[in-house]
């Protein structure tokens, strides 16, 4: 991904981000929904907002941005990765955007048959997150993939806690069982709009939480 940035004119540029433009771009999937909302939110969705911390401001977002990961040559993309101030910490915040989308293979699927590079990522991610090694084979990898792309770029930003946000905007909460059983494994079986935070076997706070968001933007 480049490293030189330019802002946006609205969510319609979000557009020529995505994978495949053409099927993920329209009114009820996640990508368009999770524009709308921050395009309109001129900060943070306020539903993300509340889950990181009073008064957490914005320093940036960027788009369907990717994390290098080892074991192979497929980053993490998060729908949207940002900086965020609350009081006096930095924050690096990566959030998975949902609409009725589920959150992929469980680690049982994406380990059958795995190669020595997926074994390899898996056991980073574990080491980072703090988790046994294989982790419980009902675990959906996107979140585990997603929330170690929170952490590696806290390390690259040098802040002083990660966040792994799902910014679902189902009004029926759909796969949020999936969500329960990863944050179960850090120690809470979070509800909708609620928000955990632990501390990685580096000393690195990390909050995950589900945020709900508005039905306006489906």
């Amino acid at each position: 991904m480049a490293k030189i940035l330019v802002p946006t004119a609205g969510a319609h540029d979000w557009k020529q981000f995505l994978a495949d433009p053409e099927k993920q771009w329209k009114r009820g999937y996640s990508a368009m929904a999770a524009a709308l909302s921050w395009e309109a939110a001129k900060g943070f969705p306020k539903e993300i907002g509340e889950l990181l911390g009073e008064n957490a401001e914005l320093l940036l977002a960027i788009p369907e941005h990717k994390v290098a990961l080892p074991g192979g040559r497929r980053e993490s993309q998060c729908d949207v990765f940002a900086l965020a101030r609350v009081q006096e910490e930095t924050i690096s915040v990566a959030v998975e955007a949902k609409v009725n989308e589920p959150f992929g293979p469980t680690v049982k699927e994406w380990m059958t048959d795995a190669s020595d590079g997926k074994k390899e990522r898996m056991r980073f991610i574990c080491d980072l997150l703090g988790l046994a090694m294989p982790p419980e084979n009902a675990l959906r990898y996107q979140l585990l993939h997603r929330t170690a792309a929170a952490v590696i770029e806290a390390g690259r930003f040098k802040t002083d806690r990660a966040a792994m946000i799902v910014q679902s905007f189902s009004q029926s909460h759909q796969w949020l069982d999936d969500f329960q059983a990863f944050s179960t494994r850090f120690g809470q079986r979070l509800e909708p709009g609620q928000a955990l935070t632990v501390e990685l076997p580096t000393g690195l706070p990390l909050t995950i939480g589900w945020a709900v968001g508005s039905a306006e933007f489906l």
